[in-house]
């Protein structure tokens, strides 16, 4: 269990900030994840692509599935695309999976199987953004240059006052200048694994969005949100806006408990991801039902669902058809018939998978009658 002490904590500045957080992180912060334990660059970069938009708690399960799969960035570069979604299923954003695969043959092509090793080189590496890049570069070399993330945001906006919604350029500019005035007026003897770590700790276990732990900061002492009983306006909200609403119906076609799936483009929503054949419009799919040899109808129709994007929330029909006979001749690139009972082997979204999982259940209860 974490002790504390009723000692006070000296001020902090601009030249005592890194330290500060360092210090606080040895003794006070997380040291049993999983990708803590390693110095190991393709691990290390396996974590920081999962946690992007994604919680610890979620991440760890996915983590150690993956690397049981691909223990080796050269594992992962032979692998194919399909293979690659499939283990990233059900954790969403799956441009990050596609990058992934892209990056780690990109390494094994140009840097001969070597991870590069400065934030300059790993930044020019398939979905690798600066504050990634840094990132793995202290955790793997030690490496000295400023993060941002999402929890990293939110501390510096707190701690120096820092106005504004982040998600813009100005803002989000101004925090770039303190990250990196932060290492320049820091100890050149800075321990940045400590210290890069230490960030990430404190907006996740101090510096929370709701109810922040102020009297376990380590920076509270000097620190403009809580000098100011701003935490709750710190960082300033995101401008409101509706959030857009999309349709769409997807064809759930059987055949003797096999379910025929639709490969998405490489690009927009789930690319790359095996889905049920999707439609904007009821007319569209009732013209393919035509095609394939069957007809909607209202007993087709089944409840509609829900799934919500970071941009907009799309409304899905699904619509339950059976047929004899198989209706496409041979299935090419773009469709397969995928066994209902290996579902689980195969990249889905998780909308589709709830969908289907569906159908599975009532598949079951009807043999069961």
């Amino acid at each position: 269990m974490t002790t504390f002490t009723n000692t006070p904590l000296p001020k902090v500045g601009l030249e005592t900030f890194a330290q500060a957080v360092s210090n606080w992180q040895k003794t006070e912060g997380r040291h049993h994840l999983p990708w803590q334990n390693t110095r190991d660059p393709y691990r290390i970069w396996l974590s920081e692509i999962m946690l992007q938009q994604t919680q610890v708690g979620t991440v760890i399960d996915y983590y150690h599935r993956f690397l049981k799969r691909f223990p080796t960035l050269a594992d992962l570069a032979r692998a194919s695309q399909a293979d690659v979604l499939a283990y990233w299923a059900g954790l969403g954003y799956y441009a990050r999976a596609r990058n992934l695969h892209r990056c780690a043959q990109t390494v094994m092509e140009q840097w001969g199987g070597k991870f590069p090793e400065t934030p300059e080189q790993i930044a020019t590496l398939p979905g690798i953004g600066r504050s990634t890049a840094a990132a793995i570069a202290a955790f793997s070399f030690g490496g000295r240059a400023p993060i941002l993330d999402g929890n990293v945001k939110r501390v510096f906006t707190r701690f120096f006052g820092v106005f504004g919604y982040t998600g813009t350029k100005a803002v989000e500019t101004e925090l770039w200048s303190i990250a990196q005035a932060i290492l320049d007026h820091g100890p050149r003897d800075l321990d940045m694994i400590s210290y890069t770590q230490g960030l990430m700790d404190l907006g996740a276990t101090r510096c929370t969005r709701t109810k922040p732990d102020c009297t376990h900061c380590p920076l509270t002492t000097s620190c403009y949100a809580n000098l100011n009983n701003a935490q709750k306006a710190l960082p300033s909200a995101r401008p409101r806006k509706l959030v857009p609403q999309r349709e769409c119906h997807m064809l759930i076609l059987l055949h003797n408990d096999n379910v025929l799936l639709e490969k998405r483009p490489q690009t927009g929503i789930w690319g790359g991801l095996w889905c049920l054949p999707q439609f904007n419009e009821f007319d569209a799919l009732e013209n393919a039902c035509v095609n394939w040899g069957v007809k909607p109808s209202a007993q087709s129709k089944m409840a509609t669902l829900q799934h919500t994007f970071t941009h907009f929330k799309l409304q899905i029909t699904p619509w339950w058809l059976t047929v004899k006979r198989i209706p496409l001749a041979e299935p090419n690139n773009d469709y397969c018939w995928q066994p209902l009972n290996l579902l689980a082997d195969t990249g889905l979204p998780a909308p589709v998978q709830k969908i289907l999982h569906g159908v599975r259940q009532s598949l079951l209860s009807n043999n069961k009658a």
